[in-house]
C-alpha cells in the first residue's frame, strides 16, 4: 500500500511539473512572436536604407501577421499580462511606426526634403499616440470596433503601396522627382491622422470561427489565398485601401443619419403649414 501511494504521489508531481512547464511555454510564446514582430520592423529599416524596398515592405507584412497571431494566442491561452501588453506596444511602435515612416521616406519622400521627413515623423508620432491611447482605453469598450485606424492597418497602406510600385516597371529605385513625390505625402499623412482620430474601424477580434457557418469564412479565405498567389501586389494594396475607405464611408453614413432635420422639416413647422393651408 505505501508503495502504491508513493507511485501515485510521484505521478502527481510529474504531472504538476509538466503543467507548470507548459504554462511557462504558453506565456513565452506570445512574447516570442512579439520579438519576431519587432525584428521584422528592424529588418524593414535596414533594407530600406539599403534601397531594397520590396523586401523592406514585405517585412512589414510579416510583422502584421505576427502581431495578429501574438494577440490571438495570448487571448486563447489566457496568458495576457501587463508585460506582454507593454512589450507589444513597444514592438508596434518600431514595426508600424518607425519602419513604414523610414520606408516611405527612402522610397518616395526624400525628394521633398524637410517636408518629407516631417511627414514621416508625423506618422511615427501618430502611431505612438494611437498605441498609448489603446493601452489606457476602458475595458468595457466595444470590442467590435477600433477607435481610430489601427497601427498595423495604417502601416499596411504605405507598405502595400511601396510593395506594388517598387516593381521594375514602376519605381524600383524610388521616386526622384518632387512633383511625383507629392501623392506620397497623402499616403503617409492620411493614415497617420486617422490613427489618432475618433473614427471607428471594424475589428475582427469577435469573428466566430467556431460557428456552424464558419465554412463560408474558409471559402473566403481560400479565395483570398488564390488571389494573393496570382496577384500579390495588387491584392494587398486593395485590401489595405479598402479597409481604410470602409471606415471612412461608415463614418460618413453615420453622420448623415445623425443629422438633425432642418427647420422646414420639423413636426411643428409641418403642423403650422397644414393649419395655414386649411384656413385658406
Amino acid at each position: 500500500m505505501p508503495e502504491r501511494r508513493r507511485r501515485v504521489l510521484t505521478a502527481l508531481r510529474l504531472r504538476a511539473r509538466t503543467q507548470r512547464r507548459f504554462r511557462r511555454g504558453a506565456y513565452l510564446l506570445p512574447s516570442m512572436l512579439t520579438m519576431a514582430n519587432m525584428f521584422c520592423g528592424y529588418a524593414c529599416v535596414v533594407f530600406s536604407m539599403r534601397g531594397e524596398f520590396t523586401t523592406a515592405a514585405l517585412f512589414i507584412g510579416i510583422a502584421i501577421v505576427l502581431d495578429l497571431l501574438d494577440g490571438r494566442i495570448a487571448r486563447l491561452t489566457g496568458t495576457s499580462s501587463p508585460f506582454g501588453l507593454e512589450f507589444d506596444s513597444l514592438a508596434d511602435v518600431i514595426s508600424f511606426g518607425i519602419a513604414p515612416a523610414i520606408l516611405s521616406f527612402r522610397w518616395g519622400l526624400e525628394p521633398l526634403g524637410r517636408s518629407g521627413w516631417a511627414a514621416g515623423f508625423l506618422f511615427v508620432s501618430c502611431a505612438a499616440m494611437r498605441l498609448a491611447r489603446f493601452n489606457i482605453q476602458s475595458p468595457g469598450a466595444d470590442k467590435r470596433f477600433f477607435v481610430g485606424l489601427p497601427s498595423p492597418a495604417a502601416a499596411s497602406v504605405p507598405a502595400s503601396t511601396v510593395f506594388m510600385l517598387a516593381q521594375p516597371e514602376f519605381f524600383p529605385n524610388g521616386i526622384t522627382d518632387a512633383r511625383q513625390a507629392l501623392p506620397v505625402l497623402a499616403m503617409v499623412i492620411v493614415p497617420g491622422l486617422l490613427m489618432v482620430s475618433t473614427i471607428r474601424f471594424r475589428s475582427f477580434k469577435t469573428l466566430d470561427l467556431g460557428s456552424r457557418r464558419s465554412y463560408r469564412n474558409l471559402i473566403v479565405f481560400a479565395a483570398l489565398l488564390v488571389a494573393l498567389v496570382m496577384h500579390p501586389q495588387a491584392v494587398l494594396a486593395i485590401m489595405s485601401y479598402t479597409y481604410l475607405l470602409a471606415g471612412l464611408i461608415a463614418f460618413a453614413i453615420s453622420r448623415v443619419r445623425r443629422r438633425p432635420p432642418s427647420a422646414s422639416q420639423t413636426p411643428e413647422s409641418t403642423r403650422l403649414a397644414r393649419e395655414s393651408g386649411a384656413s385658406k
